[in-house]
């Protein structure tokens, strides 16, 4: 069994150039076309070559206010002020200036015993299939476990 076997073929990307706002409408709009949640998405360039992953999860990261672990120690701080002043200087921010630049990636001829490794030693859940540097399609874990475990 191969990348190319589990893929996904139909993926939704971003662009390096749209801000996190248009970033979070795709992630809306893509878990709506899909009808699940769509956590992460590549970044691809003009000529579709991959240069990026962003996922939820780094966009909150990057909108949580700095004072957020000490708001229960200081009565002063206003955490809903905080918050609307942090998206409010994150509307103009790129993907580019956010995204994870060093993405790993498989070639549709790997194996999905070398994916499920990588996927456990580096903590990857989603896995960008790439040939002559363009994106054929994305593995996800779930594609993964249910592919290994399918006899049980």
């Amino acid at each position: 069994m191969l990348a190319r076997d589990i893929m996904n073929r139909r993926f939704h990307t971003l662009h390096p150039d749209m801000t996190i706002q248009a970033a979070v409408q795709a992630f809306r709009e893509a878990t709506r076309k899909e009808g699940k949640k769509v956590f992460g998405m590549m970044v691809t360039d003009d000529r579709g070559h991959l240069v990026g992953m962003l996922s939820m999860y780094d966009i909150l990261i990057y909108i949580q206010p700095k004072h957020a672990s000490i708001w229960g120690e200081m009565e002063e701080l206003d955490p809903e002020r905080l918050f609307q002043e942090q998206l409010r200087r994150v509307r103009s921010v790129k993907v580019d200036d956010i995204m994870t630049a060093e993405v790993v990636t498989v070639h549709p001829d790997t194996h999905l015993l070398v994916i499920a490794d990588i996927m456990i030693k580096k903590h990857i859940r989603r896995l960008p299939v790439v040939a002559d540097r363009q994106v054929a399609g994305i593995v996800y874990v779930s594609d993964v476990f249910y592919q290994m475990l399918h006899t049980f």
